[in-house]
Formats: C-alpha cells, sequence, structure tokens
C-alpha cells in the first residue's frame, strides 16, 4: 500500500457460455533486473485444439503485465478466509495496479488452471476495466469499506489438469507499451481432491463458492422429522393398550367379568309331586327300603331288603343272607342312615326267599303289598336297591311280561339250591345289590321282589347268572308278590315254608314237547308216590303233561315253576298225552316242606 488504501485484484471474469472459470496456477516468481522489479506475467490458458488453429486463437490471449516493484508470489497455502473486497471489474487475467511503490505487497494469485473459454480481446479487456461491476449501491450501505462495486462470486475450483504443450506463437506487431507474456510453463499439478481419488490435505477457501474437496461450509443442521416421533409414540401406545386390553380380557373371561356373575333362577316353588309320579313313587316308598351288609362263612355280599311290619320284619332274597346262615354277621342300614343289627328268621332255597328282624328301632315303616295277578304287560314299575353297593337308587321301567319261568342257583351241585320262579319280567335297570328289593306299581305298592337277572352272553339265571357280576341288559325278573307274601308269612310264624307238590318224579332228560313222568323214581324207588296227588289222578309213569290250566308247558322246569305259583291244596288241570291219546286229569296239590 502506498496510501493506507488496499490494492484490489479481481479474478477471471467468465464468458456467458462457459461452464465456470478454472483457477489459474501461480508460476514462481522470476528476476526482473537488479532494481527490483519484477514481472510477472499470468499466461492465459490455451483451449485444446488443434495446432493448425493455434496461431489464430493466439491472437486473443490476455496479456497481464507487472511493472511496478518487486512482487512476490507465495507458494504457500492461500489463507483460510480472506476478507471479501470490492473488485472494480472483471478482467480476463489479473492485474496489478501500476503506479504503486516498488515495494508494495502483490496479492497471491490463485493457482486454479483457467477455464476453456475463449478469452476476449485486449480492447475489450480495457473497456471491461474501466466500467465497474454493479451499478452504485443508492442506498450506500456496502457491509465492508468504503461504497464500491462487489466483486462477482468466484467460480468452482475443480482440481489443476495437466495442461498440454502448447504451440509455438508467430511473433506479430504489439502496440507501443506492450510486454510481450512470459511463456508458459507448466505448473506443478495439485494433488486431487479425495473424491476424485487422491489426497489433498488442504484446500484453498472460497468464500464465495460452495465445498471443495469435501471441505467448505458445513451443511444446515437437519430438523429431526416429528413425523418419526409420533410414529414411534403411536406404537408405543397401541403396545400398551393392547397389553392392557389383553389382560382385561383374560381376567373377564377368568372370572366371568369385573363384577360378580349372578345367574338366573327359578324360585323354590312348590317340591311336592304327585303320588303316581315317579319322584312321588321314590319319595314314599324309600323310607321303608333297606341295605343289608353280610358277612360269614368267608364270603360277605351287599343286598336289598324292605320292611314288611312294624316288629322290624324284612323280606329279601335267600342268596343275599345265605352266607350269615350259621354265624354270620348282618347289617341293614336305613335310608336315613340309620344302622341296625338284624338275624334270620326263616328262608326257602326253593323259593329264593329269606326274612330277617331288627329290633329297638323305633319309627318303622312298611311297604304295602300290591296283587301281582291284576299286573298287565306294559305296566309301568319301579324298582329301588342298592346296585354295587349304592344304597337308594332308584329306576324305573315296565312290566315286559309275567308268568316267565326261571331256575336260579343251582351252585350246590345237587339241586336243593335251586329255585323255581314264575317271575314277573322287567326292563327297569336291575344289578347286582339289587336283590331282595321291591319291584312297585304306579300306587307305590309291592308287587314283586328283584330277585334275578338275564346276564349278556349268559345262561344262568340268578342275580349275576353265569356270567358272575354282569350289568344290566333290560331283563330283570321278579317273584311275583302273591308268592312271597305266602311264603314270608310261613317263614314268620313257623320258620319253614312248605312247597306245592303233585307226587312225581320227573324225566329231566326228556327232550320233547312236555314234562315226563320218569320210570323210576330216585334211588330206585316208583317214579308216581302212592296214595299221592298224581296216583289219586290217575296219572302213570311215562306219561307226557303239555299243559297245566291251560297252559302250555315245554319242559320239567316250567312244570315246577307253574305248580310252585299255588299254594298247596289247590286243585290243577292237567293235560297229557298217553300212548298218543290226549287226557285232562283234575288233581289237588299236596304239601311238602321246604329247606
Amino acid at each position: 500500500m502506498n496510501d493506507g488504501k488496499p490494492n484490489w485484484w479481481s479474478r477471471p471474469s467468465t464468458a456467458p457460455e462457459a461452464p465456470e472459470a478454472a483457477r489459474i496456477p501461480s508460476p514462481p516468481p522470476t528476476d526482473g533486473g537488479d532494481d527490483g522489479d519484477g514481472d510477472f506475467p499470468l499466461p492465459a490458458p490455451q483451449p485444446q485444439v488443434e495446432p493448425a488453429a493455434a496461431s489464430a486463437e493466439a491472437e486473443t490471449v490476455v496479456e497481464a503485465v507487472v511493472e511496478a516493484g518487486t512482487a512476490e508470489i507465495a507458494d504457500a497455502p492461500r489463507p483460510a478466509a480472506p476478507e471479501p473486497q470490492t473488485v472494480p471489474a472483471p478482467a480476463p487475467a489479473v492485474l496489478l495496479t501500476k503506479g504503486e511503490p516498488a515495494d508494495a505487497p502483490v496479492a497471491p494469485v490463485t493457482d486454479a488452471p483457467v477455464a476453456d473459454a475463449p478469452q476476449a480481446a485486449p480492447e475489450a479487456v480495457a473497456q471491461s476495466a474501466s466500467q465497474p461491476l454493479h451499478a452504485p449501491d443508492e442506498y450506500r450501505t456496502p457491509p465492508y469499506g468504503e461504497p464500491g462495486p462487489w466483486a462477482p462470486a468466484p467460480p468452482v475450483q475443480h482440481p489443476a489438469a495437466s495442461v498440454p504443450p502448447q504451440a509455438p506463437v508467430p511473433p506479430q506487431a504489439q502496440p507501443q507499451g506492450h510486454v510481450p507474456p512470459v511463456p508458459p510453463q507448466q505448473a506443478a499439478v495439485p494433488p486431487v481432491p479425495p473424491q476424485h481419488g487422491g489426497t489433498a490435505p488442504w484446500m484453498q477457501y472460497d468464500p464465495w463458492g460452495g465445498a471443495v474437496g469435501g471441505i467448505g461450509v458445513a451443511p444446515a443442521p437437519v430438523k429431526k422429522s416429528r413425523k418419526g416421533l409420533a410414529l414411534a409414540g403411536a406404537l408405543v401406545f397401541a403396545l400398551v393398550t393392547g397389553v392392557i386390553g389383553g389382560g382385561i380380557g383374560a381376567y373377564i373371561e377368568r372370572n366371568g367379568g369385573l363384577t360378580t356373575v349372578e345367574l338366573p333362577q327359578a324360585d323354590g316353588g312348590d317340591t311336592d309331586r304327585a303320588p303316581e309320579s315317579v319322584a312321588g313313587i321314590a319319595a314314599a316308598a324309600l323310607p321303608g327300603v333297606v341295605t343289608l351288609h353280610v358277612s360269614g362263612g368267608g364270603s360277605s355280599g351287599t343286598g336289598t331288603g324292605f320292611v314288611l311290619d312294624t316288629k322290624g320284619h324284612i323280606l329279601t332274597n335267600n342268596h343275599v343272607v345265605d352266607a350269615a346262615e350259621s354265624s354270620g354277621d348282618i347289617t341293614v342300614t336305613f335310608s336315613s342312615g340309620e344302622t341296625a343289627r338284624a338275624k334270620i328268621v326263616g328262608k326257602d332255597t326253593g323259593y329264593d326267599l329269606a326274612v330277617v328282624q331288627v329290633t329297638g328301632v323305633s319309627g318303622l315303616k312298611a311297604l304295602p303289598l300290591g296283587n301281582s295277578d291284576n299286573v298287565r304287560v306294559g305296566d309301568p314299575v319301579v324298582a329301588i336297591g342298592a346296585p354295587f353297593d349304592l344304597s337308594n337308587t332308584v329306576t324305573s321301567g315296565i312290566i315286559s311280561a309275567k308268568e316267565r319261568p326261571i331256575t336260579a342257583g343251582g351252585e350246590k351241585g345237587d339241586g336243593t339250591d335251586i329255585s323255581y320262579v314264575d317271575a314277573l319280567q322287567t326292563d327297569a335297570p336291575i344289578n347286582p345289590g339289587n336283590s331282595g328289593g321291591p319291584l312297585l306299581d304306579s300306587k307305590g305298592r309291592v308287587i314283586g321282589i328283584n330277585s334275578a337277572i338275564r346276564a349278556a352272553g349268559g345262561s344262568g339265571d340268578g342275580d349275576g347268572g353265569s356270567a358272575g357280576q354282569p350289568g344290566s341288559i333290560g331283563l330283570g325278573f321278579a317273584i311275583p308278590i302273591n308268592q312271597g307274601k305266602r311264603v314270608a308269612e310261613e317263614l314268620i310264624n313257623t320258620g319253614k315254608a312248605t312247597h306245592p307238590v303233585i307226587g312225581v318224579s320227573l324225566d329231566m332228560q326228556f327232550n320233547g314237547d312236555g314234562a315226563r313222568v320218569g320210570e323210576k323214581g330216585k334211588d330206585g324207588a316208583a317214579s308216581v308216590t302212592p296214595g299221592g296227588p298224581a296216583a289219586a289222578a290217575g296219572l302213570r309213569p311215562g306219561d307226557v303233561i303239555t299243559k297245566v290250566d291251560g297252559q302250555r308247558v315245554h319242559n320239567g322246569e316250567e312244570l315246577i315253576v307253574k305248580i310252585r305259583a299255588h299254594r298247596p291244596g289247590d286243585k290243577l288241570r292237567l293235560t297229557l298225552t298217553r300212548d298218543g291219546k290226549e287226557l285232562t286229569k283234575t288233581l289237588t296239590l299236596g304239601s311238602s316242606q321246604g329247606t
């Protein structure tokens, strides 16, 4: 400086059609002479053209002349942030103002290569140098120093590329005072920025340009989008509400809601039932039904019985209490749960009936007895017992058949324990443990004593038959109460029961239709008892009895069943076949002592 004002310097202007200006490399200083003046011509970049066109384009080269003082161009990196200066006018090359002292410092020249755009003529350069870059600022409020034209924004800086050797320019006549340009020298190629495959530890800072080589103004901070935060919050809210909702749903499902559940229910109402209904029959009969537990002789069993009178007499089956005949123990349990010890009053194997008695029990309720002769097939019935020791079990059904001849027992093998029953058949479920229990009609009266069942796959009769302990298949059999009443009265009065007899021995091996009188009796005795009912009626050995009171019989067992269905002294009309002829005989039943 010579007057306290800075020397303004300008950057090369860019032609309108050029894409962008290039950096001008800084040549090393040259010795201009002993006076300390140095010439620092800056060569204009030559466009890459064919050698034939080089001379024509050389006329447009812009010359730069340095006339005052010794300028010192630093090869060191350019300052990071030079203060912006007001530039008088754009020029194709850096021109130092004439008239400055020789020792005035010279601003460093940018080492960027010159743009490949065509250069203006010297006249144009002079004209542009005399004109300001911008119109005067009417507000006169520049940011720095005095008012003045503003320098244009510098071009984007690019890495320097190697300059190909230029063709020699023939000398031409120059205006007076013109200094020829220094021959171009190959400038050192600056390092390639990292983004172009090289390393550039330092780059020039350009306050007007964008980032170069990765070094520039830091980008404005990007505001975080609130949309992401809102979305995350919504997801968290949905997750929390889902968990809470699932927990509430699980609680409601397990506990039936958030409040106490009260289900609708009918009021107490009337609990009475019609006497003819099953419930009415059961309610009236259960107090008179008992469960028997018997043990003795190495065996035990459970059965059922019912009360006959207020004296404590109870009727049941013989096979229920047979184990306690000599020194057994019998326990009776009433429907109220009260228990008592019992003893055998009498029993009969032929009828499979027995009477036991309890003492010291008050409030006994005897069941009313009906008339089994009045029963018809299809009448409703109710059975009460303790199947498989389940006491006070009530089942219902109908009368399936009448006068069904069955035999039960025979375990001893000598026939003394075989019972012959002209039974009532019912489909009311009867199982082991029901034996001895009452079979009631629709008025709650006893019409039979449940005694036997037919088991599936078994051929025997009795409670369990030959199949052991089977269940009910709807084929149950009961001793008619008319027969049970007579036997029970005899057992209570005498301890023994009488059997009606006709006084003959039957051939049980006969395979024909009917019951045949044997040729010989037991142990060789006569088959027709002399003086007996059959002898008095005129029966002979070999006669085949086919009907009793008009009812067909098919074998000897059925004949016994039909006879025992009557009392001793009753008259019977027998139809028989002798020598191919059919005869009818009438006899009066005799009596024998039962066992």
